[in-house]
């Protein structure tokens, strides 16, 4: 049977291959950067397969992609290849999708196009069965003009992850000077206006995956990416959003977002499922018997508009969801799938802060979970109905670092030594590079941190300064995160800082501070050849 070029033409479980690997003593020559501008990545394992990712420049018209898959990272034990065409129609993007691989096992990866090699890549499968680990490093709000991605360096720099989680604002959509201004650091963002269009959206992608901190995470380690608002605008919602006007020569939402989801598609290593909706980017990661990872779309699927912050009766609107009636069916679904199966721990990876951020006759934040106050109230009555624990919810958006228990009120029925009342832990990672509230008045910071934690007795943690990430660790006895700082984002440095752990214990729902971080794991597989 002829297979279309255009589709993953098959692979091969053997060693002896018939056309060698880049890598190998016959590497083909011409300088990778010319053609393979844009780096190499991986992204949504499974336990049999990975997306591989790159993109080819300079092309015109249909062009051949190879690829290899091998044990080592010299190319020689070559499991897999496969052969694909690109062309303008997905901007030269490509990805290969090979299946039949070994679970829990670390790969390398390399393309040749156009009389040139790709950089080497790595990765890794989802395991199976009895686990007794998952280190996953977790990111958000990489902001180009506002300063260098040195957190995506220390992440390249950790060969004993599993995966990272990127939970949006992978990019931003603003004209430079809008939000941040990249001149002096020669990080102006391109074009030079917003972006709105396709065209638009795909120079942006380009720009921000040419910074070569992003290519060397995402050349070591697999991603899991879900998007947030920016990588459309500005507090997005199913048929709108803030920063879009169509009165202001901005077109239709509807256009304008359904070309940043295709682009979103083509420029990250995102598996398509091309049975469902492009929006549904929901879905699901099986770490063996330890942890089912949740991914959730709080922006485009089923997001209905913000409403004002005062206005009680819409905030606590049934009718009103974050998650949408199909993504939120399918979540109760997962849980109950995960408590079923035995799974021992269940994360969300989301975008917007889950727990309560204020009392409630306070100003909230509408664009997060206190402004569905009705959706989130659904999900508290599923955890305490079917009796589901050891829920760690992760969060991106708000460009700052919490730790905090989740009961369904703080301030009534919940002991803050105990955790009696607690549903859930949620740790929210701080910005790669975008501003907090105290990033330019740092001496007002702790003032401000004592108040909150004083008003609020399920937050332990926080810190509205810095610029970061954090390790989740994720054992049959604990869940632990622990923050790291970057020391600096105005000049390029792998400088780093430990900060503060928490952990959840094993049917606790209750965080208690760590002493330490995480040790690392010891013996990991050697990381790719830097690019």
């Amino acid at each position: 049977m002829t297979v279309s070029r255009r589709r993953f033409l098959g692979t091969v479980a053997s060693g002896s291959l018939a056309l060698a690997a880049p890598g190998s003593a016959s590497a083909l020559t011409q300088d990778s950067r010319d053609v393979f501008t844009h780096g190499v990545a991986s992204g949504d394992p499974l336990d049999d397969r990975v997306i591989l990712w790159t993109r080819v420049s300079g092309g015109r018209g249909d062009v051949e992609v190879n690829w290899w898959l091998a044990s080592d990272a010299g190319m020689q034990s070559v499991v897999a290849r496969g052969s694909i065409v690109t062309n303008a129609d997905r901007d030269f993007s490509v990805k290969a999708d090979p299946p039949g691989l070994r679970p829990g096992t670390t790969y390398y990866y390399q393309f040749a196009a156009m009389g040139a090699s790709s950089p080497i890549g790595r990765t890794k499968t989802l395991p199976v069965g009895d686990i007794d680990r998952v280190r996953l490093a977790v990111v958000s709000c990489s902001n180009l003009p506002f300063g260098y991605f040195n957190v995506y360096r220390c992440i390249a720099e950790r060969p004993d992850l599993d995966a990272v989680l990127h939970l949006g604002d992978y990019l931003y959509e603003y004209r430079n000077g809008e939000y941040g201004d990249g001149t002096a650091l020669g990080r102006a963002p391109l074009p030079d206006k917003e972006v709105v269009t396709l065209e638009d959206y795909r120079i942006r992608h380009a720009q921000y995956k040419m910074d070569i901190d992003s290519q060397a995470m995402l050349q070591q380690h697999p991603l899991i990416a879900v998007w947030d608002d920016h990588e459309s605008s500005n507090n997005s919602w199913m048929d709108g959003a803030e920063n879009h006007d169509p009165d202001e020569s901005e077109g239709s939402w509807a256009e304008r977002m359904a070309a940043s989801v295709r682009v979103y598609y083509e420029w990250m290593p995102i598996r398509e499922n091309r049975s469902a909706r492009q929006l549904q980017i929901y879905r699901s990661f099986r770490y063996g018997n330890l942890v089912d990872l949740v991914m959730l779309d709080t922006r485009l699927t089923g997001r209905d508009e913000q409403v004002d912050r005062e206005d009680d009766a819409a905030v606590n609107d049934p009718e009103r969801s974050l998650l949408g009636a199909s993504q939120e069916a399918w979540l109760f679904a997962e849980l109950e799938e995960s408590v079923g199966d035995g799974t021992r721990w269940r994360v969300l990876g989301q975008q917007v802060f889950f727990g309560a951020q204020a009392p409630s006759d306070a100003i909230r934040n509408s664009d997060v979970w206190d402004g569905y106050q009705a959706g989130r109230n659904r999900i508290f009555d599923f955890l305490e109905t079917n009796s589901v624990d050891n829920v760690v919810v992760l969060t991106g958006d708000i460009h700052s670092s919490w730790a905090l228990d989740v009961p369904r009120d703080p301030w009534n029925g919940y002991d803050p030594a105990t955790g009696r009342g607690s549903l859930a832990v949620e740790y929210v990672t701080p910005a790669i590079s975008s501003p907090s509230q105290f990033t330019d008045t740092p001496e007002e910071a702790d003032a401000a941190h004592e108040a909150r934690l004083a008003a609020s007795p399920h937050l332990k943690f926080v810190d509205q300064v810095h610029r970061g990430y954090f390790i989740l660790d994720i054992t049959p006895e604990r869940a632990q995160a622990d923050w790291f700082f970057v020391e600096t984002i105005a000049e390029r440095s792998n400088r780093e800082r430990f900060v503060r752990g928490f952990y959840s214990r094993d049917g606790d729902n209750h965080l208690t501070e760590a002493s330490r971080p995480v040790a690392a794991r010891s013996g990991p597989p050697e990381l790719a050849p830097w690019a």
